[in-house]
């Protein structure tokens, strides 16, 4: 299934994901698996979790050939963080 093949528009998609997250994965995540992609298939609430994205999502995908993926990061706010590394704590703006 290509992203253009999804029944959901792109709001949707994530509404629904951020909802199985919260009421099914959440819960169910043990504290070693922080930080790691969590692909959800929003249409049977299935998913995987993985280091690795692209991992998480395959092998939900061989599960679920047709799930409809949403991603994100266990216990984070993005998923994917942009531009560079964050400053020491001892560097202040001056």
């Amino acid at each position: 299934m290509s992203a253009s093949d999804t029944s959901h528009t792109r709001e949707q998609l994530a509404r629904l994901g951020a909802e199985i997250y919260e009421r099914q994965v959440r819960p169910a995540l043990r504290q070693e698996e922080d930080g790691q992609f969590v692909a959800i298939d929003v249409r049977s609430g299935g998913y995987e979790i993985d280091p690795d994205d692209y991992t998480a999502v395959k092998r939900l995908r061989l599960r679920i050939p047709s799930a409809e993926v949403w991603l994100c990061r266990a216990g984070q706010s993005a998923t994917y963080r942009m531009g560079g590394s964050r400053c020491p704590d001892s560097v202040k703006e001056g």
